[in-house]
């Protein structure tokens, strides 16, 4: 069945060790990349920042941001509805630890896959096809 509706959203790739930095929202049952939507008035660097900022307490600059991939993937636990996730790299200022709606946070690989979103285990694959994960 073809989606009916589009979600834009934005994601921090942040690799460790070959590993992927996921979050876990509180009642979900799948890890996503730290990010989120787009407010009304935001650009997708500034949405990235604050979400980054709220889910994890890390500082990123919307100027050190660089666009990595667009991923198109089925919304997870979204009927009819395929995300559109435009995801950026850039170091971060802090240690990450999860704050409001994350529940836990992880380190995922190539291995992990069953615990993730769709559109993270798009990234992942991705990832791995350029050598950059586990």
């Amino acid at each position: 069945m073809k989606a009916t509706r589009t979600l834009e959203s934005v994601g921090w790739l942040h690799l460790r060790d070959g590993r992927l930095l996921v979050v876990r929202s509180v009642g979900r049952d799948a890890f996503y990349l730290p990010g989120g939507k787009i407010e009304p008035g935001e650009s997708r660097k500034q949405a990235l920042v604050r979400e980054v900022r709220e889910e994890l307490g890390i500082a990123l600059a919307p100027g050190c941001l660089t666009s990595a991939m667009l991923v198109t993937a089925p919304a997870h636990g979204l009927d009819n509805t395929e995300l559109h996730m435009h995801c950026y790299t850039g170091l971060g200022h802090g240690e990450p630890k999860p704050a409001r709606e994350i529940e836990e946070m992880a380190w995922v690989d190539s291995r992990d896959t069953g615990r993730c979103a769709p559109a993270v285990v798009t990234v992942l694959r991705n990832l791995c096809v350029q050598g950059q994960c586990g």
